[in-house]
């Protein structure tokens, strides 16, 4: 689209040369995500505060020009592509942490502070903000915030939903309102906070963040469990999160994923697949917790149980975990990335299916992921110039939403909607749960210029 003479004066005046840019290489800058789609914006905006978030959308709504709200653009769904032209407005600039409250074990920041720094300046204090995507230390807490991210560590601490006390955020009406606040409990009205979290912009545009912190345990370990397959693995997914030990983390990965990391460099012999848990805690309870996750993991097809109770080992290994997405690449050039979620329970079904699954349409797919919360990465690999290939790819992706969905599970445990997975949202949900959704967007969304297009399929 081609931005009015008028609404281009009034928000370059409003930004002035450094927070306003029309220029191709800035748009183009803002053009894509992780998804590896690409749309170029007709502009983009880096507001200071709030008051310049809420006169940027006034101009949109003036003008029909539609609004995509950008962080780090570590998102895989293109929820940050500009499909349309429009304003990408990004939050680069408001990334400030407001204040730590130790006392009230909360901290104020702005959307474009990153994950990573925030952990950073909480350290000292002893604290920590449990959300922890692989990404965590490029994304920002305003991109955790708009697809309700997690991380390892939401299966004993919970997502960014979970972690989030209080928002502030700007309608697309340009209004600004307030919710939640520095307390845990809250009966007073409706629960705004949780329904903005996970909405991907285009409920509001979030401004400013409440976070939930927690003490730092004073010691962590982790147990490495190696299993001659899938199924002896994913049968102890169930024994570990069955008993009342709650571990910090529990992932899961598979002989595909297993030999990728050993071809990366990690010291890890073959086997059919394995788990990794972890236990935090103090001195006294600590050997107690890993004592009750062992004894969960230990049973049939079981091959090796490792203590890693120092530092640097426990580090690599997860660092080698946290590489694992962008390594699967070096195996095919092209990577449908599913993180479907299912009922615990149902996991040994997931990934019996996916390994069914691979063989039918003759393409590697690796899995792994936070398996305490039923959460696995499900990786589809094929090269993108091989249009058989491709086909066969993209034919897999609608069998992989059907069976998830057929085990009780949902599509997206923590990378969100985006486009990628919007026309599947039919599947997820019946006429009238879209129709509640599609009338909230329209009452805080009125003319539907935040992030248009995502989430929802067109009615």
């Amino acid at each position: 689209m081609n931005l009015p003479a008028t609404f281009v004066a009034e928000l370059a005046a409003l930004l002035r040369a450094e927070g306003w840019r029309t220029d191709e290489a800035s748009r183009r800058a803002h053009g894509e995500d992780d998804s590896r789609q690409f749309a170029l914006p007709d502009a983009v905006a880096f507001p200071q505060n709030r008051e310049q978030v809420a006169a940027i959308v006034r101009a949109c709504r003036a003008h029909r020009v539609p609004i995509v709200a950008r962080g780090a653009g570590t998102g895989t769904t293109a929820a940050a592509v500009p499909f349309l032209g429009g304003l990408v407005v990004s939050f680069a600039r408001m990334n400030r942490i407001l204040a730590i409250q130790p006392q009230d074990r909360c901290a104020v920041v702005e959307p474009g502070v990153l994950n990573g720094d925030l952990q950073q300046a909480l350290a000292s204090h002893g604290l920590f903000w449990p959300p922890d995507p692989s990404s965590a230390e490029r994304c920002t807490v305003g991109g955790n915030l708009a697809t309700n991210a997690g991380g390892p560590r939401a299966v004993k601490y919970g997502a960014t939903r979970d972690n989030v006390l209080g928002l502030v955020a700007v309608t697309g009406s340009g209004e600004i309102i307030r919710c939640g606040g520095p307390w845990s409990k809250n009966a007073t009205g409706y629960d705004l906070t949780h329904l903005l979290i996970g909405s991907e912009g285009t409920l509001g545009l979030i401004v400013e963040a409440t976070v939930r912190l927690h003490p730092k345990p004073p010691i962590q370990a982790g147990l490495r469990a190696l299993y001659r397959d899938a199924a002896s693995a994913t049968a102890a997914i169930g024994r570990l999160m069955a008993q009342p030990q709650i571990p910090a983390t529990l992932e899961f990965m598979d002989a595909r994923a297993i030999e990728l990391l050993r071809r990366n460099g990690s010291v890890i012999p073959a086997a059919g697949a394995m788990l990794l848990v972890e236990a935090d805690g103090d001195e006294d309870t600590l050997p107690l917790a890993l004592s009750a996750l062992g004894a969960a993991a230990e049973g049939e097809g079981m091959i090796s149980l490792d203590v890693a109770m120092d530092g640097l080992a426990r580090d690599r290994l997860w660092a080698a975990r946290r590489a694992l997405s962008p390594a699967l690449r070096t195996i095919a050039p092209g990577k449908i990335n599913e993180d479907v979620v299912v009922p615990v329970s149902r996991i040994p079904e997931l990934v019996a299916f996916t390994e069914a699954l691979s063989a039918k349409v003759e393409l590697p797919i690796v899995v792994f992921g936070h398996a305490g919360n039923g959460n696995l990465h499900v990786n589809i690999l094929y090269h993108p110039d091989d249009t058989d290939e491709t086909a066969r790819a993209q034919t897999a992706l609608p069998r992989l939403f059907d069976t998830v969905l057929a085990l009780g599970g949902t599509l997206s445990g923590e990378h969100g909607i985006g486009v990628a997975k919007r026309d599947f949202m039919t599947q997820a949900f019946d006429p009238a749960t879209l129709a509640a959704m599609r009338a909230i967007k329209a009452a805080l969304d009125p003319d539907g210029i935040l992030n248009p297009g995502k989430v929802l399929p067109p009615a």
